[in-house]
């Protein structure tokens, strides 16, 4: 209610595509809403969960979609393309929830980052898609893959002998969520798994799936004993270029590096030369410096990586899970209560 008595409209705008089951669910949430969902300002999605299709939009649609964000208290999601100065933008605005987990850098684009709006995200959605990729890498690895794909493109048979994953080491940098669920499936296929945490303090190894912790400001023992090196930290100012040259060289000679945190973490032309030389013995990269990944870039043309296009987080049915996560929160919202997964500024995260 409002101070005249009046029940609150509350103005929800949807601001990537949506399946319209999945709207009218949230239509269906409470009566003060007014959801706004215009799937012709926000182009075709590619792909299941596409968050950011493209869409050419004329003069007057941009001013249209300038007026519906002016107008509302709730987002959710945001069309990336032309989202910037949003609290400008969007005067009204009191909450965004967004459809991913790693968004300092949208906040940053958006203007966000000194802004009073509140900011959600949707931190530990990805954990399972994202260990998933990471264990079918180290397989890839182990079970030499890319030799045996080529072996089958050839008509040839060639006996040979695999790695087996039992046994070998494995550094997860990033704790959180997703190395988590990286920790939990290795150990399933009985990997001895060791990690990095903000904070180790009252921290107990076992509750993570893993059989050692370590400080995130000394990372040499984990790189020398890891046969496997998992990045799954989000990107700060404290995390960007996190494993340099000297990380690199640090890392056992002909350990597996699995990127799937953001290619910033990693100076990519040193871990080329480290590919190209053989101190590592290859790299499975979900992510890179720029993106798309450029074709002129070596890694496309490597033996030894595995080249995924920033994808192995999503799949199909992902936007149930965003729309659930909304819903609660959104409850929340109209009840005054807190809401779940709001980013740290502070941290970036």
């Amino acid at each position: 209610m409002d101070s005249s008595g009046e029940r609150k409209t509350v103005r929800v705008l949807i601001g990537s595509p949506f399946e319209p089951e999945l709207v009218g669910r949230i239509r269906a949430v409470d009566p003060r809403l007014d959801v706004v969902y215009r799937q012709d300002l926000l182009g075709k999605p590619r792909f299941p969960g596409d968050h950011n299709a493209p869409m050419e939009r004329t003069q007057a649609q941009e001013e249209e979609w300038d007026r519906l964000m002016a107008s509302a208290e709730v987002m959710l999601d945001a069309y990336r393309p032309s989202s910037s100065h949003l609290p400008r933008r969007a005067p009204r605005l009191r909450w965004i929830q967004f459809s991913s987990s790693g968004i300092g850098g949208l906040v940053e684009q958006m203007g966000l980052p000194d802004s009073s709006i509140l900011v959600t995200n949707v931190a530990g959605m990805h954990g399972t898609p994202l260990a998933e990729f990471a264990l079918l890498s180290m397989l890839y690895f182990a079970k030499d893959l890319p030799s045996v794909l080529a072996d089958q493109r050839q008509h040839r048979w060639r006996r040979f002998a695999a790695h087996s994953l039992n046994g070998r080491n494995l550094g997860i940098i990033g704790l959180g969520g997703v190395g988590r669920e990286v920790a939990r499936l290795a150990r399933a296929v009985g990997m001895r798994v060791a990690g990095t945490k903000r904070t180790t303090e009252g921290t107990s190894p076992d509750a993570n799936y893993v059989d050692a912790i370590y400080p995130n400001d000394d990372l040499r023992p984990l790189l020398a004993e890891s046969d496997y090196l998992v990045l799954s930290v989000p990107l700060t100012p404290e995390t960007d270029g996190l494993i340099s040259e000297q990380e690199l060289d640090a890392m056992k000679p002909g350990a597996i590096l699995l990127n799937i945190s953001r290619g910033a973490v990693v100076d990519e032309p040193a871990m080329i030369r480290a590919l190209q030389s053989g101190h590592l013995g290859g790299a499975a990269l979900d992510v890179f410096a720029e993106e798309p990944l450029p074709g002129d870039s070596p890694l496309w043309d490597m033996p030894n990586v595995l080249v995924t296009s920033h994808s192995m987080s999503t799949v199909v049915g992902e936007n149930e899970e965003v729309v659930d996560r909304f819903i609660d929160n959104l409850h929340r919202y109209l009840a005054g209560q807190p809401l779940r997964n709001l980013f740290d500024r502070a941290r970036g995260y």
